[in-house]
């Protein structure tokens, strides 16, 4: 019976879910054309990871030219495909088409775009350019990022108007990104979308919305998209006018920490004097796997995607909270006259001028609250005082905010569990794709849970038997943790 899980048990005003999507165009077809083998059989990767996209696998470059869909798509090819295929007919037929390169050309892996195109023309035809091989960058390892980047590239180009979040790559190889990219969606999920620039100039426009930096104006925040950027990951060495130079990226980390301070930087270097420039960012030495073990951990503790998280001066962490009634109990420990008290609410003004509170919020699914607090550059008590009655005001909502699924109001996890024995799999289908179920869950402070359903995707029943199963396996802990504490919120 579809309506209101346990009528009684909530007041007559309900409030609505609005999901955060951050992609709303989703590609439904992934077309492959090339002479190469570990090309071709990547489709057996994007259809186990990605089922709910049609992939396509042509060996003639006539039907290729001609394909024509209203939907959207990625058309995945290797160097000779590019050369086969007619690339301004394929645009013209299809609206929402990403032409994607998987280069086995060695010159192109580590050539700036200007090199790459002077010698071979045809990558100025592809969106995307990524590096293949039969080790490292064997398709099979990066094909579904680079399916994932179009879908990004895609909504930014076309969909503008969506408030996202970004992590911006300036790198000007394609062989970094073809290594990084499936390191980093493993991390981010479905949170936040990629953007990759290959210049000082692109990374610039996207930034600014401006070519040169002198033309950086007082109202910089309404033009480009430097105010979605949540992290900046950047070489050292890129091209900057007409040459390769360490000016370009020392420049662009300049900008960024002048008018974007609350934007963490990850500087991914090979670069000789990359420990020098530690104290600009989190320096990730390419080529050096312990570095990418702890990017995880930066990624998700500095960019607002997972725990909240307070640092002093030195770095050093000293305070944690993952969900927001965790972040309601530490603004309640800065709250009062003792040393302890006066030490933390300094630090929280620091995160209050670099916009760390609404960037968190707004990654977990607190717009409304987020646009709020974001313009209030308050001090001291009255800081703590606003944001522990905006905090308080947000968890009182939710608790009656519900997940409708299949037309059934689902407010706790008892309901989710419930609704999941019996509602038919289809209906959970664009709640996964999407991010809806996580995004709810979040917001009910289950941050671990929605973690756990974020990389879950699918079709039909297994795709219900994992949700609920990861439901079940963290109400158990969540009913541990009720049982231990007196301070867990209800399930």
């Amino acid at each position: 019976m579809k309506g209101r899980a346990h009528p009684d048990r909530y007041p007559q005003r309900e409030f609505p879910f609005i999901p955060r999507i951050i992609n709303p165009i989703k590609i439904r077809d992934v077309i492959l054309f090339s002479a190469d083998e570990a090309i071709r059989k990547s489709q057996r990767i994007i259809q186990a990871d990605m089922p709910w996209v049609n992939v396509q696998v042509h060996s003639n470059p006539l039907t290729v030219s001609a394909i024509h869909s209203d939907g959207a798509g990625v058309l995945i090819l290797d160097d000779v495909a590019m050369n086969l295929v007619d690339i301004e007919k394929i645009r013209r037929n299809n609206n929402d088409v990403v032409i994607a390169l998987l280069s086995f050309v060695r010159l192109i892996q580590c050539s700036p775009p200007q090199i790459a195109r002077r010698e071979f023309p045809y990558t100025g035809d592809a969106d995307l350019v990524f590096a293949a091989n039969r080790g490292e960058f064997a398709p099979d390892k990066i094909i579904t990022a680079v399916v994932r980047s179009a879908e990004d590239h895609l909504n930014i180009e076309k969909r503008s108007e969506v408030r996202r979040f970004i992590l911006l790559i300036v790198d000007d190889e394609p062989n970094w990104p073809s290594q990084f990219l499936p390191i980093l969606y493993k991390i981010i999920g479905q949170r936040a979308d990629v953007k990759i620039t290959r210049t000082y100039e692109e990374a610039l426009k996207f930034m600014f919305g401006v070519e040169d930096e002198t033309e950086i104006s007082e109202d910089y925040r309404d033009f480009g998209y430097g105010d979605q950027v949540v992290c900046l990951i950047t070489d050292i060495l890129f091209p900057q006018g007409d040459k390769i130079t360490a000016d370009a990226g020392r420049s662009l980390i300049g900008l960024v920490n002048r008018f974007y301070i609350r934007i963490p930087i990850i500087i991914a270097s090979q670069a000789k004097d990359l420990p020098a420039l530690a104290d600009k960012g989190f320096v990730l030495a390419k080529g050096d796997p312990g570095s990418l073990e702890t990017l995880g951990s930066y990624i998700r503790d500095r960019t607002g995607i997972g725990d909240f998280v307070i640092y002093d001066e030195s770095g050093e962490e000293v305070h944690r909270a993952k969900d927001v009634r965790g972040m309601y109990a530490l603004l309640s420990k800065a709250d009062g006259k003792s040393p302890e008290a006066d030490r933390l609410r300094s630090l929280l003004e620091i995160y209050g001028e670099r916009d760390k509170f609404s960037t968190w919020l707004y990654m977990h699914g607190f717009r409304a609250l987020g646009d709020t607090l974001r313009p209030q550059k308050l001090k001291g008590e009255r800081m703590i005082a606003v944001l522990r009655r905006s905090l308080r005001s947000a968890m009182l909502k939710m608790q009656y905010t519900p997940l409708v699924v299949d037309g059934i109001k689902v407010f706790n996890l008892q309901d989710l569990r419930t609704v999941l024995q019996s509602v038919p799999a289809e209906q959970l289908e664009h709640l996964s794709h999407n991010d809806i179920i996580s995004s709810w869950l979040d917001q009910k402070g289950y941050s671990e849970l929605a973690d756990a359903l974020r990389p879950i995707h699918g079709t039909g029943s297994e795709l219900r038997a994992a949700i609920r199963g990861a439901v079940e396996e963290w109400m158990n802990t969540y009913g541990e943790r009720s049982r231990s504490s007196s301070g867990s919120g209800e399930l």
